[in-house]
């Protein structure tokens, strides 16, 4: 218990949470974008792995890190643009949709660095985003800038949503959106907006696996965080602020089981698959008890026609 305390109160403990936490972060604030339109996007696994993938591929093709976090961004919108022309134009299922593009976003990737890349055995770095040791925040000063833009991007997102007309008209669409077209604002390309700017940031998500936490791309690196990144929505119930908070969460129940397999200051007998269990079921519960008070989109998952009551 008292190495476990020590783990805890160093400096390095409260770094790795923050570096596992930004993908997360990235990536639910995708997620609540498009779901805050009342559009679900279960691409976000697949956008992920197709942003890790391209993002790294530009940088090692000669782009600068800030260029693959853009080809990143690009990729994940165009993903959402193919995404909301299925289920915000044509109405289609938007379950069936998001599995699609996951799958088709992992495979094009896969088959991406196959062809590319046919006789490498090991997968080809790049030099990836320094540490900001100019910071005198002691903790922020060993991350990297991708970290620092998540962190801002959650009250601009909150500003956005809550203070601006842009960011009332999302919330209509996602409530109500036959009385947003009563108000004269155009449904359809609200989300078709919403679903492309969150799949852009899930793009950009992806990308911090591979030009920041790593250096180089390889298959199963996105790990299901997509999903995680999906529940995480539901336990911030659609607000930024609280989405950080369930991604910081997450990220310290995972940083803390890594170092109790490798400190050994565990209980001893406890296989290490308990371990790498803890951050999904402590955070189940806890999805599990905020849930139940959560209030959703009242339009989420409901496709529009124009003219329809």
């Amino acid at each position: 218990m008292l190495e476990s305390l020590d783990i805890v109160a160093s400096e390095a403990f409260w770094v790795a949470v923050l570096r596992i936490a930004t993908p997360l972060v990235l990536g639910t604030l995708g997620v609540l974008l498009c779901e805050r339109a009342g559009v679900l996007n279960l691409g976000i696994e697949g956008i992920m792995v197709a942003g890790a993938f391209c993002g790294w591929l530009a940088v090692y093709a000669g782009a600068g890190l800030w260029a693959g976090v853009l080809v990143a961004a690009g990729v994940g919108a165009a993903f959402g643009l193919l995404h909301a022309a299925l289920t915000v134009g044509l109405a289609l299922s938007q379950h069936v949709s998001g599995l699609g593009i996951t799958m088709l976003a992992t495979a094009l990737s896969y088959y991406g660095y196959r062809v590319g890349f046919p006789k490498v055995t090991t997968p080809p770095t790049v030099t990836p985003f320094a540490e900001m040791s100019a910071l005198p925040l002691p903790v922020l000063a060993h991350e990297t800038p991708l970290t620092l833009l998540a962190l801002v991007l959650v009250p601009l997102a909150a500003w956005f949503i809550q203070r601006t007309p842009a960011g009332l008209a999302l919330r209509m669409v996602g409530e109500n959106p036959q009385a947003a077209e009563g108000q004269g604002i155009p449904v359809a390309a609200v989300r078709t907006a919403a679903v492309v700017a969150g799949s852009a940031l899930m793009g950009v998500a992806g990308s911090f696996l591979t030009l920041a936490a790593f250096d180089a791309f390889f298959f199963n690196m996105v790990n299901g965080r997509g999903w995680v990144c999906v529940a995480l929505v539901v336990f911030a119930s659609w607000r930024p602020g609280k989405a950080l908070a369930g991604a910081l969460l997450f990220a310290f129940f995972d940083a803390l089981q890594l170092r109790l397999q490798q400190g050994g200051g565990g209980f001893a007998g406890v296989p290490y698959q308990v371990y790498l269990m803890l951050p999904y079921l402590l955070s189940i519960a806890a999805l599990v008890l905020v849930a139940r008070r959560a209030t959703y989109p009242q339009a989420l998952m409901k496709p529009y026609r124009k003219g329809e009551r």
